[in-house]
């Protein structure tokens, strides 16, 4: 095993570009970026010279991943392309960062699940709030009872886009704000309360016609967890950019501004027994520490979190929400059935679910 985790960054969107490609700079010792693979030849190649890495196309993914320095992906291609690359990294004994969503479908991340599980190489949802202070200290707060027991949590993402040949307006590429931005809410609900949903019912706005895209613009949802517990959740497309996470207790509330971005300040308010208190957090690089955490789980062979497990239950979310809104009727989702793994992954990967599941 090397000292040092070579990554191929595949996709070139913008959040690959400001985010995940500049982290390298300030990641730990123990990952560097090696090779940018994108569908732009041209493209591909000037990224790659400016970070002084090798360029591929898309359709050399392959060749890509026959490289002795090539040893992690870090997939940030439209959401219908992870499970074909991550199923073929897996293969070539490659390890697997994901962005979010995992897939597009909850069969396609079952597969991706055995995929890696069966040729043993690690696999990480990149979803991030693990590694900002302000969530950490949110979770801190509500899991020591600042505010009484958490009864609901509410929360709102929002963006514009305006280019109508975004892949995320796009259906076949796996488009829609909630595949897009509320994942990162689904997650963010599932973690603070610590259980895993039992209903939702939503309603969707169809895209503008001046987009021209042909999936949701926006999505308002409600997801109910054990113990009377609800999670409302709000995304769009074509609305003011916002991003609000309250958590709302029987003695208090917590408020996180700017909650899912990564380079802007985050304040997080909160009100118990009538006391104001407000907290500031200064941007810090995620995509940087998250390189560096799953570079250390595969040098030292743990179990990263959050897991594909995590990835595939959010889809199923996902997919919930968007038959809800489209059949007009509440959605019962059943118990969630693990796949099939293999048996010397699946004491680690139950062990760290359990430990996950006890925390909260």
């Amino acid at each position: 095993m090397p000292k040092q985790i070579g990554y191929a960054v595949v996709g070139l969107g913008d959040i690959t570009q400001r985010g995940v490609l500049p982290a390298f700079a300030r990641a730990a010792d123990n990952s560097r970026l090696v090779a940018v693979v994108a569908p732009d030849r041209a493209r591909a190649q000037s990224v790659a010279q400016e970070f002084r890495a090798a360029a591929y196309h898309l359709d050399e993914f392959r060749q890509c991943l026959q490289r002795d320095d090539v040893n992690a992906v870090y997939l940030t291609a439209p959401n219908s392309m992870h499970c074909d690359f991550a199923v073929e990294a897996a293969r070539a004994g490659v390890h697997v960062l994901c962005e979010k969503p995992m897939a597009v479908m909850a069969d396609e991340c079952r597969r991706m699940i055995r995929t890696t599980q069966t040729n043993r190489v690690k696999f990480m949802m990149a979803y991030r709030l693990q590694f900002h202070p302000a969530h950490a200290k949110a979770m801190e707060l509500v899991r020591s009872g600042a505010i009484g027991a958490a009864k609901t949590i509410t929360t709102t993402f929002t963006t514009r886009i305006e280019d109508p040949d975004d892949s995320r307006l796009q259906r076949r590429l796996g488009g829609g704000s909630v595949y897009d931005l509320g994942v990162s809410c689904i997650h963010a609900a599932r973690t603070l309360f610590g259980s895993e949903p039992a209903q939702v019912m939503a309603m969707t706005g169809r895209t503008s016609r001046r987009y021209g895209g042909d999936v949701d613009e926006g999505t308002v949802g409600l997801i109910r967890f054990p113990d009377e517990r609800l999670a409302e959740l709000h995304t769009s497309f074509g609305e003011e950019p916002l991003a609000i996470l309250t958590i709302l207790g029987e003695d208090g509330w917590i408020r996180l501004h700017n909650a899912y971005l990564h380079d802007v300040p985050v304040a997080l308010e909160m009100m118990r027994r009538a006391q104001h208190e407000e907290l500031a957090f200064e941007p810090t690089d995620q995509f940087a520490a998250e390189l560096s955490y799953f570079s250390t789980c595969i040098l030292q062979d743990r179990a990263p979190e959050p897991s594909g497990i995590e990835g595939l239950q959010d889809v199923r979310l996902v997919e919930a929400i968007y038959r809800s809104a489209r059949d007009g009727r509440p959605v019962t989702l059943p118990r969630l059935v693990r796949p099939e793994t293999v048996p010397a992954a699946e004491p680690d990967l139950r062990k760290a679910m359990l430990d996950r599941r006890q925390a909260g």
